[in-house]
């Protein structure tokens, strides 16, 4: 089963910018061990930008989709047997970068 590692950061305690190292070893690990899929940091939400096409004609939008304090920082994506393991890496993962994380299976 793949699973969605969303990256979690927040404006007012945002996480230690110092963990690159602890997290590049971290994802060696994931690579060795097998549950490594795919990984990647996020720009800043003020970089993002939102299309919604639904209607008569397409609406961008710079910025987050959403205001919040908290935003998507990054992600990974694991393939681990199930959610107990998932969920023990992420615990893992979550002290590694100073971050919480959210973990939903893909359908």
């Amino acid at each position: 089963m793949k699973y969605l590692v969303s990256v979690i950061d927040d404006e007012d305690t945002p996480g230690s910018d110092d963990r690159m190292p602890a997290i590049s070893e971290f994802n060696e690990r994931l690579k060795a061990e097998g549950y490594w899929v795919f990984a990647g940091g996020l720009a800043a939400t003020e970089e993002a930008a939102v299309i919604d096409n639904r209607g008569e004609q397409a609406v961008i939008t710079d910025g987050p989709f959403v205001e919040s304090k908290e935003f998507l920082a990054g992600v990974w994506v694991w393939e681990a047997p199930d959610l107990d393991v998932a969920l023990k890496l992420a615990t893992e993962a979550s002290k590694i970068c100073d971050r919480k994380l959210e973990v939903r299976p893909f359908l």
